[in-house]
């Protein structure tokens, strides 16, 4: 299981940047450490990330075992129309999160 926390402010004023940053809490493994028993422990971790505003894609990370654990992503952006601010992270096992925020532009 993963916990997600998102900072973004809940309004704007138009055409303004601002940041927004997102941390995911993932019990990450990178398929390289020995478990208890002597047999590697099997890889999971976070391969993707994306951002949209209102189904409009900001950005997309490839990530690796070489990320950390949780990883902390933030970025900025400049919206003008309200609107909702989506994330999807997607891993290893079928591991798929997704969480969003409502934006209110001024």
């Amino acid at each position: 299981m993963a916990n997600v926390l998102i900072n973004a402010p809940k309004s704007v004023k138009k055409g303004q940047a601002f940041e927004v940053k997102t941390l995911i809490l993932h019990p990450m493994e990178t398929g390289f450490r020995p478990g208890t028993n002597g047999t590697i422990i099997p890889r999971n971790i976070i391969e993707d990330f994306v951002a949209t505003y209102n189904g409009v894609e900001l950005i997309r990370l490839k990530l690796s075992s070489a990320i950390a654990a949780n990883p902390f992503v933030a970025f900025q952006v400049a919206v003008t129309e309200s609107g909702t601010l989506a994330f999807r992270w997607t891993g290893d096992e079928g591991f798929a999160i997704e969480q969003s925020v409502a934006i209110a532009v001024e």
